[in-house]
């Protein structure tokens, strides 16, 4: 169910932002900050109460790569994040995009990726500097230098992004040169 709400949740922050002004921003924070949190209890709850399910292997990831790209594209898109730090935005979509199509490409074999702690780490670095790019220009009436923390923490993000983009890969190339064999 957790993992769903963050499905959810995904078009009321595209609306969010559309209405725009402090109130608004601020509840998508709020918002975006509960499917965070939710996203850790879902997979804690998932392993304590060994509640894992197929549904919710197949589902958890596309919820994560959902908010965390469209989030993406919103501070982009209106502005809160300009220059070339959208290129941390570029390299995680990108990996999200690889990782995936790695996953699709390994389906069929029936082997699957799996989901490493560091990539985990990664999901969470994303969630948290996201939520102070989403809060934006309101975000330093909160906390000083906002907008600077979810810059850089979100270049740390890409930075993860791409050591677990590349243990993926290589995970990934080596599966391939074995089926090729």
């Amino acid at each position: 169910m957790l993992t769903i709400f963050r499905v959810v949740v995904v078009p009321l922050l595209v609306v969010l932002f559309y209405i725009g002004g402090a109130t608004a921003i601020w509840t998508a924070v709020v918002i975006f900050a509960l499917a965070g949190a939710s996203d850790y209890l879902d997979g804690y709850f998932a392993r304590t109460m060994k509640q894992t399910s197929d549904f919710g292997r197949f589902l958890d990831p596309i919820a994560d790569k959902l908010i965390v790209i469209v989030s993406l594209m919103l501070v982009i898109g209106f502005g809160h994040l300009q220059g070339y730090w959208i290129l941390a935005a570029i390299i995680i979509v990108a990996r999200e995009i690889m990782v995936s199509g790695l996953r699709e490409f390994l389906g069929p074999y029936k082997i699957t990726v799996p989901v490493t702690k560091l990539a985990k780490w990664k999901t969470t670095v994303q969630m948290l500097f996201l939520g102070f790019l989403i809060a934006g220009p309101y975000g330093p009436t909160l906390v000083p230098y906002a907008e600077e923390i979810g810059r850089y923490g979100l270049v740390l993000a890409a930075v993860v992004t791409v050591i677990t983009g590349w243990d993926y890969m290589k995970s990934g190339y080596k599966t391939v040169k074995e089926l090729d064999s």
